[in-house]
């Protein structure tokens, strides 16, 4: 199937999604808040909401991005350079200001599904660091000159869906043990903001010597 990456992509590509869906951010921050002050059921919905925020990313990339970077070397210097210096902006700001891990469990109840799905839809088609993110993120795993570029884009943001599912579900299930114990225990959020800031490093390292080929 030549939509399917090669092995050692794919393997390259999970450890990354699986270290970064490990590192606390607005979309966790989310499914534990509504957790906590909706209950189960409305963290579920948000955490499908935010999802399939990730799926409109993948799109946005295989049909957008992926011909921007075959048809213009120009933009596509401009994007990685762009891109490179913003995952290093976002290490340093790991480092120097921690994790942004913030629940807050007061307000009124908010029982509707399709509205808990909205919010984390909106939450994380909004973020603009979600959106540079893939701009950078996923092209950096094919060839500009694959001719199965879009399948192969498509078929990693799927992935990292599948990837990611898991471990939303299990931190929504646990939402209540998990968030007292990380606020609890600083030195553990520490060793997050460094390997955050770690593999966004060698991320920027590595899509500025990246080439269009």
């Amino acid at each position: 199937m030549e939509f399917i990456p090669s092995l050692p992509t794919i393997l390259a590509f999970s450890l990354a999604i699986l270290l970064l869906a490990i590192t606390p951010g607005p979309d966790m921050t989310l499914w534990i808040s509504r957790s906590l002050r909706d209950g189960r059921a409305t963290g579920l919905m948000t955490l499908a909401g935010t999802s399939f925020g990730i799926s409109i990313h993948t799109m946005l990339v295989a049909f957008g991005i992926s011909a921007l970077i075959v048809a213009s070397p120009t933009a596509f210097t401009i994007l990685k350079t762009g891109g490179a210096g913003y995952l290093l902006w976002l290490a340093i700001q790991a480092v120097r200001h921690g994790s942004n891990f913030v629940v807050r469990a007061d307000g009124q109840r908010q029982s509707a599904p399709m509205k808990a799905f909205l919010n984390g839809l909106w939450v994380n088609l909004l973020n603009p660091k979600v959106i540079i993110f893939f701009m950078t993120f996923l092209p950096q795993f094919v060839s500009a000159s694959d001719p199965h570029v879009t399948g192969k884009l498509l078929f990693l943001g799927i992935w990292s869906i599948v990837l990611s599912l898991p471990i939303g579900l299990g931190i929504i299930y646990m939402a209540d043990g998990l968030s007292s114990w990380l606020q609890t225990n600083r030195k553990v959020l520490r060793a997050i903001d460094y390997t955050f800031a770690g593999v966004f490093s060698v991320f920027a390292v590595k899509i500025m010597f990246t080439q269009a080929r």
